[in-house]
């Protein structure tokens, strides 16, 4: 953990696959969460599906815990990384929701909800998870965002375009198609309880330095 293990703890799934790099982790800040994580709940959220539904999702997706801030506040704090499609996130936060309505020793928990919602500008119904039917599904729990209630399609959170160096080259394109071929949606999610939380500032950043540059690709990792 580095740097990073000084100032948070490091959380990460009892399930974690150690195969996959598309694993959920949480960092709860020291001086905010002094006894870090009370326990994990992933199983209790994953036990909460919907009965004979199918939800796609793989070891170390999601991490649900649940932590006490310095002022006593209980939460309950997930993750979720979603799948290509999008269509986990909806049937995911309703477990979520659920186990939290469910468990009485979740009742006076506060939840905090980060996600790769992977959802879409331009979704279809069954096939790719729509943002603006994700806002309003959200919206419908007692939920808001650090978009609002209302997430606006064009407030892209990905930019990811894959070269020909490479190996699924299905999902490769020219330089000349990134923006017409590539992955530019609108992914990333917190979500609260409205009446708990203010939006105060919201920032994007795709160059390390706290700024955020439109139109551009996600820079290469090589």
């Amino acid at each position: 953990a580095g740097n990073i293990g000084e100032k948070y703890y490091v959380v990460s799934p009892a399930n974690m696959d150690s195969a996959r790099d598309q694993n959920s982790v949480i960092l709860l800040k020291k001086e905010t969460f002094p006894a870090g994580a009370a326990a994990e709940i992933t199983d209790l959220v994953e036990s909460s599906f919907e009965e004979g539904v199918t939800v796609p999702v793989a070891k170390g997706d999601i991490l649900a815990i649940t932590a006490t801030d310095i002022s006593g506040t209980p939460f309950v704090i997930a993750a979720f990384h979603g799948d290509t499609n999008g269509l986990a996130t909806i049937p995911v936060l309703n477990a979520v929701v659920k186990a939290m309505e469910t468990d009485p020793s979740l009742e006076k928990h506060v939840l905090i909800f980060g996600m790769d919602a992977n959802t879409y500008e331009h979704g279809q119904p069954g096939k790719k998870q729509d943002v603006k039917e994700f806002g309003e599904h959200y919206v419908s729990l007692g939920l808001t965002s650090c978009w609002g209630d209302v997430p606006n399609p064009s407030n892209y959170t990905t930019f990811n375009a894959r070269t020909y160096l490479q190996p699924q080259l299905n999902k490769a394109c020219k330089s000349t198609e990134k923006r017409e071929k590539g992955d530019v949606n609108p992914k990333d999610f917190i979500l609260f309880k409205k009446d708990f939380f203010e939006v105060v500032q919201t920032a994007k950043d795709n160059t390390g330095e706290k700024n955020y540059v439109e139109d551009m690709a996600f820079p290469t990792l090589a």
